[in-house]
């Protein structure tokens, strides 16, 4: 398989995997995405650990790092963000004190 070859395949598997991704996500209902979220916090962690390990390999060339620390920089700010907005959803559900009065 040439270069070019393999290129087209790849981009062909992510548009494919972004048109795929966006109808699953489309029809979630609104019930569910604090536990879609917490779903993909564990996911964008696990690749998180995927690009550090990248990262720590010897021989790589810049555009390896650049991408590399792009993909550490991205995962962690939605896994922060995730947990921001879940902490934030699960705060409605909890039960209010009613406000003390003075006499």
């Amino acid at each position: 398989m040439s270069h070019n070859t393999l290129l087209v395949f790849e981009v062909t598997i992510l548009v494919l995997a972004i048109f795929l991704g966006f109808e699953v996500i489309s029809k979630v209902p609104t019930l569910l995405h604090t536990p879609l979220m917490s779903g993909t916090n564990a996911i964008h962690g696990i690749v998180i650990v995927g690009a550090m390990i990248v990262l720590g390999v010897d021989h790589k060339d810049a555009f390896t790092w650049v991408i590399g620390f792009v993909a550490v920089v991205l995962a962690s700010a939605n896994v922060v963000g995730g947990f921001v907005v879940t902490d934030r959803m699960l705060e409605m559900f909890k039960k209010r004190e009613p406000p003390q009065r003075d006499e």
